[in-house]
């Protein structure tokens, strides 16, 4: 899935599509510690995993995205929203975005940013980066519930693509063991009339020979 693992979906041989709606896991990155505090209540409140971290370099740590492979077990490593302060010391919320959108594991993962300055230029430059949302401090309850459906609404979109294309699939092989079974049965029929025609000729030979 494109998120990371929001509703985690399985198509097992059998054709049928199964979906569990796994916990939300929130990345959020602030380097005030009383904002920090603030978006964890928010996002618990709103039955979401939290994990909080103090800047952007943290962030790229945890992510696995700072060129230490050993860093992060990416293969384990599921968050489905980074939400970012955009005023940070070192790496900026502007700069985290753009590192994010550059990777190949987490360009899918929708990032919102925060700030307290409401400036027309920099709200547009994030959302032309890709920002998810841009975000003013200080973040509202309803705001968090209002991303947390967004993204939810886009992955059950995409469940139900996936739901489509396993229907597709399975009508597919329903129609090819449906012609296998038909030409095997038509093959059977054909030998045996093979078998009857040599049966008849070998009598009619033989009543020839008599005659």
């Amino acid at each position: 899935m494109a998120v990371g693992d929001v509703m985690r979906m399985e198509i097992p041989a059998g054709g049928d599509l199964t979906v569990t709606p796994p916990e939300l896991h929130v990345l959020a990155v602030d380097d005030s510690i009383v904002d920090r505090k603030v978006i964890e209540r928010l996002l618990r409140i709103s039955s979401c995993k939290v994990t909080t971290v103090e800047s952007g370099t943290r962030a790229l740590q945890y992510l696995g995205l700072d060129g230490d492979k050993g860093a992060s077990n990416l293969k384990d490593l599921k968050v489905n929203l980074i939400v970012t302060d955009y005023s940070m010391p070192g790496l900026t919320g502007y700069d985290l975005l753009k590192k994010i959108k550059e990777s190949s594991a987490f360009r899918e993962v929708p990032v919102v940013i925060m700030s307290s300055e409401n400036i027309l230029p920099r709200i547009e430059e994030c959302l032309k980066e890709g920002a998810e949302e841009f975000l003013l401090k200080p973040v509202k309850l309803a705001d968090v519930k209002r991303i947390k459906q967004l993204i939810m609404r886009n992955e059950a979109e995409e469940c139900k693509t996936l739901r489509s294309l396993s229907n597709k699939r399975k009508l597919v092989e329903d129609n090819i063991d449906t012609s296998s079974s038909s030409s095997s049965s038509h093959d059977d029929s054909s030998v045996k009339d093979t078998q009857t025609s040599k049966r008849m000729k070998s009598e009619s030979e033989n009543l020839s020979s008599l005659l």
